[in-house]
C-alpha cells in the first residue's frame, strides 16, 4: 500500500522545519502566503508584530525552507505591494535567486487613499534556489482581449501581470469557491483562489514533484497540488483550519475542481505531461518510499 499523497502538519511552520523536515521530501516548490501583520484578528496568531520583529520572522523562514529545497526550487512569496522592498532583500539575504515580481491584478480595488493612487494589485515575487530553475513550463493561455481584438489561434504566453484570475472578495464574487460558517460568512478572509494557485503549480513542477505551503489555511495549495498528482506537504496551526484541509483533500468540492480551468491552456505545449489526466498513474516522489 502506497503511502498518502499529502501531509498536514498541525504546527507553527517553524518548529516543524526546525525539527520535522526528516520527516519529508526536499520542497521542489513553494507558496508562501504569510499573514500581512495588519491588524487582523486571528485565532492563534498576533497579527500586530513590530515591523522589525516580522520581518526578522519571515527571514528566518525563508532561510529555513531554502536548506530544505531541492536545487532549482521555486518559492513564490505573495506580499502587499508596500512590502515588496523587504520581500526581495529577504529573498537576496537568505539565498533565493530573484526572477520575476508578478502582478496580481485585484479586479476590484482597495478604498481609495487620501494621498495616494488606489491599490490594484498584489505582489508574487518568484524566486528559486540557485540561478536557474529546475523545472519552468512556458504556459500559453487565452487571455482577457480588449473589445474588437481577435484571439490568437494558439493563445498567447503568460507573462508577469496576471489579471485573469479573480480574487475571493468579501461579497458575492467569492462565490461558491470560499470556504463559509454555518452562518454563511467567509471561514478564511484571505483565501487564495484555485486559479492562482493552479498557474504556479503548473509553471514550476512536474508531477511527483513535492509542494509545500508553510501557511497553509484553508489547503488552496494542497488541494491543488493533490489534484495535479504531486505530492503536498502543508502546515497550519488553527485546528479549525487544520481539520478544513483534510476535509478538502479527501472530499474535492466541485468548486475546487481544476478541471474547470483546463480549457484556459489549452495551447501550452505537452499540457498532459504536466497536468496530468484523472486516470493517468500516480507518479511518485524519490524520496518517498512505498510498502
Amino acid at each position: 500500500m502506497r503511502q498518502k499523497h499529502y501531509q498536514v502538519f498541525l504546527n507553527d511552520c517553524r518548529h516543524v522545519l526546525n525539527n520535522d523536515v526528516h520527516s519529508i521530501p526536499k520542497f521542489d516548490f513553494v507558496f508562501l502566503d504569510p499573514p500581512f501583520n495588519q491588524g487582523k484578528d486571528y485565532r492563534v496568531h498576533d497579527d500586530t508584530m513590530g515591523e522589525q520583529d516580522y520581518w526578522d520572522w519571515m527571514k528566518s523562514i525563508c532561510s529555513l525552507i531554502y536548506e530544505h529545497s531541492s536545487l532549482g526550487a521555486a518559492m513564490y512569496f505573495m506580499q502587499r505591494e508596500k512590502n515588496s522592498e523587504h520581500v526581495l532583500r529577504i529573498l537576496r539575504e537568505t539565498g533565493w535567486q530573484y526572477q520575476n515580481l508578478i502582478a496580481w491584478r485585484k479586479m476590484t480595488s482597495a478604498v481609495p487613499s487620501q494621498i495616494r493612487f488606489g491599490k490594484a494589485y498584489q505582489i508574487i515575487a518568484f524566486a528559486t534556489k540557485g540561478i536557474r530553475p529546475r523545472v519552468f513550463h512556458r504556459l500559453r493561455i487565452n487571455p482577457p482581449l480588449p473589445v474588437g481584438y481577435k484571439p490568437r489561434e494558439t493563445g498567447l504566453f503568460v507573462t508577469d501581470i496576471w489579471d485573469d484570475i479573480r480574487e475571493l472578495t468579501s461579497g458575492y464574487f467569492a462565490g461558491d469557491e470560499a470556504l463559509r460558517d454555518q452562518e454563511g460568512g467567509r471561514m478564511h478572509k484571505q483565501q487564495s483562489p484555485v486559479a492562482l494557485l493552479l498557474r504556479m503549480i503548473l509553471s514550476s513542477t512536474r508531477p511527483g514533484d513535492c509542494v509545500f505551503d508553510p501557511f497553509s489555511g484553508t489547503g488552496t495549495t494542497l488541494s491543488v497540488a493533490t489534484q495535479l498528482k504531486r505530492y503536498a506537504i502543508g502546515i497550519e496551526k488553527d485546528e479549525h483550519n487544520y481539520n478544513c484541509i483534510v476535509n478538502r483533500i479527501e472530499e474535492v468540492r466541485k468548486a475546487d475542481l481544476i478541471e474547470q480551468f483546463r480549457e484556459t491552456y489549452v495551447h501550452t505545449p505537452k499540457l498532459n505531461e504536466i497536468w496530468p489526466t484523472k486516470t493517468a498513474p500516480e507518479v511518485i516522489h524519490p524520496e518517498l518510499n512505498t510498502v
